[in-house]
């Protein structure tokens, strides 16, 4: 199978490196607007000379016998890459987020499948062997009545200037809660402070926004950061180039005049479980940890664990008198299948195409309900933590 790799900055070059290694991937081309940035996968990997290199995406159109496409590009310039590519035949395996707007993930996928094509976003914790077995545990009830669930994914950097904190780390949560819950947030929450990057834009100093915040309401991403050659304007990290912002805030504003570096997110479910989430990227306190709490324990998700990253804590009450004295506690830290979640991506995708079946997990559908849910949050967010109802029209899809 003859794949192209488009973008190969810190993400891209991950997923050049798996499918360099699966047994039934030729890679053929690499695209990149930096000419440096290809120089470099090319030694690194002792890329053969009649691999593609190019800076430019139209000219995979010249390369005979391309079957897919791997994106790894900024999200703004998704769409338009990955409908080319769809238009052109290929079958697409796209970096989170599928798009920045519900509506053209909802076409993308309707496109896909017209053209009898595979389209899956690298959603990479959905194949995390502690999120697989995390299902199990939860959907086979040993939690016993699910009660709530919290999150913490915090960091010192890398600070974002296209997006957010809640479009750069949010959506991986998200899609664990989704996975492991079988179901899907019908009201959003969320709240935010913006310390490091004020309101961008030239009605940033009258603090009304003007056509800018219709911008961000919409989208997360300025304007003017898509070029003509479909890429945008790209960082040394893959990064999409933004306008110069106003000066750092001294005092914390509103999301609504910037893009937040602390996000505060609340998700309810059908069955009214709610889900608590808290982002950040200026806290020295590196943290990667979810949790469900259920009537007869927790179940642990700990990244940054150095023993296990999937514990589960038995435990619960019993009432003596007027008293609820814990009893039945224990701690077991669950073994996992060994694995590189990555390289479960490019795996799926490449026997998803094989076998002409669209993947069960991480397909363009689900990557489009984790948008939508994403574009709910964005207006709670700017509308001062005000719930968001997610409609009846909203993408209904089977999670596993």
């Amino acid at each position: 199978m003859k794949i192209a790799v488009i973008g190969v900055g810190r993400w891209g070059v991950h997923l050049l490196r798996n499918f360099l290694a699966h047994p039934k991937v030729n890679v053929i081309a690499v695209v990149d607007p930096h000419p440096e940035r290809l120089a470099a996968v090319k030694q690194q990997f002792s890329l053969n000379e009649d691999v593609v290199l190019t800076t430019q995406w139209q000219d995979l159109k010249q390369v005979p016998g391309l079957t897919a496409v791997a994106i790894a590009t900024p999200a703004i310039t998704h769409y338009a890459l990955i409908q080319d590519a769809l238009q052109q035949g290929y079958h697409v395996l796209a970096e989170k987020p599928l798009t920045l707007d519900p509506a053209e993930c909802r076409e993308l996928c309707l496109l896909a499948e017209q053209r009898h094509l595979i389209l899956m976003v690298d959603h990479t914790y959905l194949f995390h062997p502690a999120v697989e077995r995390g299902q199990t545990v939860v959907q086979g009830g040993k939690l016993g009545d699910l009660r709530y669930g919290y999150a913490t994914r915090t960091h010192l950097g890398p600070v974002r200037q296209d997006v957010d904190a809640l479009w750069d780390l949010a959506i991986h949560d998200i899609a664990i809660f989704n996975t492991w819950l079988g179901q899907s947030p019908v009201k959003v929450q969320a709240t935010g402070t913006v310390w490091l990057q004020g309101a961008v834009g030239e009605d940033a100093e009258s603090g009304r926004g003007g056509d800018t915040e219709k911008l961000l309401l919409a989208s997360p991403y300025p304007s003017g950061t898509l070029s003509a050659n479909g890429f945008g304007s790209l960082d040394s990290t893959g990064t999409a180039k933004t306008p110069t912002s106003s000066p750092r805030p001294r005092v914390p504003v509103s999301p609504s005049q910037g893009l937040a570096d602390l996000v505060w997110l609340t998700l309810t479910y059908p069955d009214n479980f709610q889900a608590y989430i808290h982002l950040c990227w200026l806290n020295p306190d590196k943290q990667r940890r979810l949790g469900i709490v259920g009537s007869l324990g927790s179940l642990i998700f700990d990244e940054m664990s150095r023993s296990s990253p999937l514990t589960l804590l038995h435990g619960e009450f019993e009432q003596q008198g007027n008293q609820f004295i814990p009893v039945n506690q224990s701690q077991v830290m669950l073994e996992l299948e060994p694995g590189e979640p990555l390289q479960r991506v490019c795996s799926c995708f490449v026997v998803s195409i094989l076998d002409n079946t669209p993947p069960k997990v991480s397909s363009g559908w689900v990557g489009t309900q984790l948008v939508e849910i994403l574009a709910a949050l964005t207006v709670s967010l700017k509308e001062g933590g005000k719930p968001v109802f997610l409609n009846e029209c909203s993408t209904n899809v089977p999670l596993r």
